[in-house]
């Protein structure tokens, strides 16, 4: 079940709502309520994998409760954490990369000496999993007070807003909100605000630009040799995914968040428009916020971070760099590998570990770089990037890199492109528009009253707008224009 479509628009979200509402009398009852609503939600798609939630959520109670116990003899404590990130990880392995890493290993030695029947993905795996490892950690340095009750961790692990595709949300964060969170209407008018917009930019915008994207994409995967790509037409599919995967992800934790707040919870924000960076490595302080902070808190830091600490002596400082490049490319080594079980995703993330290393190294961030300069490099950067993220192969990369760049003798020029740019020229402009924090800025002014009478008559038909935003999305639904949340592959 996916948040942009009729069945839980119209019947699941209504009917959990009504009931947690119900049971507003006793917060356990609401608490329940929203865990069977959880585990029906992942169920409803994946009958058989909701099993290995629920074995998730249960191994995982119990290593918290291990690791609390023994917190004070340091040998076991880490053993048990050891065999936390071994069962997780083991997981996640199984059903993510096993199947890779044996189609590899045949590749290698030529013949099909192994055979796997790849079990299916179960949806979001990587998120929870995610969030299981670091509840366990969290209890272990004493950041998160371990929870007895495996109610609350399995609420905590399998809570449908941010289940399938984040925000990864830290069990510190929301363990106070699990038993004592206060509802309010306008907590609650805000969570529907939010999921609202979430909504139109995921069916209005995202999947109208997924259907560009999509087609040219496809075209360039056919093979150069078959059908000609102008270079026009590839830059306009990679613009039409760039818009697409960021408005498909973000508009998921629009949903997610919103979605929280009718329920009483506050989840933390996860995009903070990352187009508008001026380096790669403030893109990633703004996109996908979660997962770079997961990475930061549980692997970049315990590998020594950015100061590793070394011996003294002869040849200290370069021991030092040579650490930190290790703890770089092994943060970037495992972000592509997160994303996917294939050499495009490995790739990707080496991509952004040679830009991230260079920006370190020449101190780039630090030196007088006019704004636009610095912003072009940035888009180039991440508009390339997603070519590999986007392929199917590392030969589609390759492929569809030569046809940007004429490498193909493909031409530039393409009437496929104008009749694409005529019939999408709304929905591009919205995705360069609202890339921008432009209705932040706006909506600070509204709050400050500065707009005057103009602001008092925008907040007058701001739930007329939401209302046509909403109509407007199920509209889109009904005439099937529905795609999967990219991240649902993740």
């Amino acid at each position: 079940m996916v948040f942009s479509s009729i069945i839980f628009m119209f019947y699941f979200l209504p009917a959990t709502l009504v009931g947690y509402f119900l049971c507003g009398f006793s917060r356990t009852l609401q608490n329940i309520w929203l865990l069977l609503a959880s585990l029906l939600f992942y169920a409803w798609g994946e009958p058989l994998f909701v099993l290995v939630m629920l074995g998730s959520i249960t191994m995982n109670h119990i290593f918290g409760v291990m690791v609390d116990r023994w917190r004070l003899n340091k040998s076991r404590a880490r053993m048990i954490i050891c065999l936390t990130v071994i069962f997780n990880i083991g997981i996640l392995f199984v059903y993510k990369y096993l199947g890779f890493v044996i189609e590899n290993i045949n590749l290698l030695i030529g013949r099909d000496l192994l055979h796997f029947q790849n079990p299916g993905l179960p949806l979001g795996i990587s998120f929870f999993t995610f969030q299981a490892l670091s509840y366990v950690i969290d209890v272990y340095r004493q950041r998160a007070k371990v929870e007895k009750n495996p109610f609350y961790v399995g609420l905590y692990i399998a809570f449908f807003p941010a289940l399938v595709a984040g925000p990864i949300v830290r069990f510190a964060d929301i363990a106070d909100q699990l038993r004592n969170r206060r509802m309010s209407w306008d907590l609650f008018s805000s969570g529907c605000a939010r999921f609202t917009l979430g909504v139109g930019k995921k069916i209005i915008i995202a999947n109208s630009l997924a259907a560009v994207a999509d087609r040219v994409f496809n075209l360039s995967a056919s093979g150069n040799h078959v059908v000609m790509v102008p270079a026009m037409l590839a830059w306009l599919g990679l613009l039409a995914y760039t818009m697409q995967i960021y408005f498909d992800f973000s508009s998921y934790s629009d949903m997610a968040i919103g979605l929280g707040r009718m329920f009483g919870f506050s989840l933390k924000e996860n995009f903070n428009y990352p187009y508008i960076s001026l380096s790669v490595t403030e893109f990633w302080r703004r996109w996908h916020i979660s997962l770079s902070s997961w990475f930061r808190e549980y692997v970049y830091i315990p590998l020594g971070g950015s100061r590793p600490r070394v011996e003294s002596g002869i040849g200290q400082p370069a021991r030092r760099n040579l650490k930190v490049v290790r703890n770089l490319f092994v943060v970037w080594l495992l972000t592509g590998i997160w994303h996917g079980a294939d050499w495009s995703f490995i790739i990707w993330g080496m991509w952004y570990f040679i830009f991230i290393l260079f920006e370190r190294v020449t101190k780039l961030t630090e030196r007088n770089i006019p704004a636009v300069v610095s912003h072009i490099y940035l888009l180039m950067v991440v508009i390339i990037g997603w070519v590999f993220f986007r392929s199917a192969s590392m030969h589609d990369a390759f492929v569809y890199l030569s046809n940007l760049f004429n490498f193909n003798h493909n031409g530039f020029y393409s009437e496929l492109a104008m009749v694409f740019i005529k019939e999408n020229w709304l929905y591009l402009s919205l995705g360069v528009l609202l890339s921008a924090p432009l209705d932040r800025e706006f909506g600070r002014m509204l709050q400050a009253g500065t707009m005057g009478r103009w602001g008092r008559a925008f907040n007058m038909v701001y739930p007329l707008f939401l209302t046509t935003v909403y109509v407007i999305s199920v509209t889109y639904l009904v005439k099937g224009n529905y795609k999967p949340f990219i991240y649902f592959n993740f």
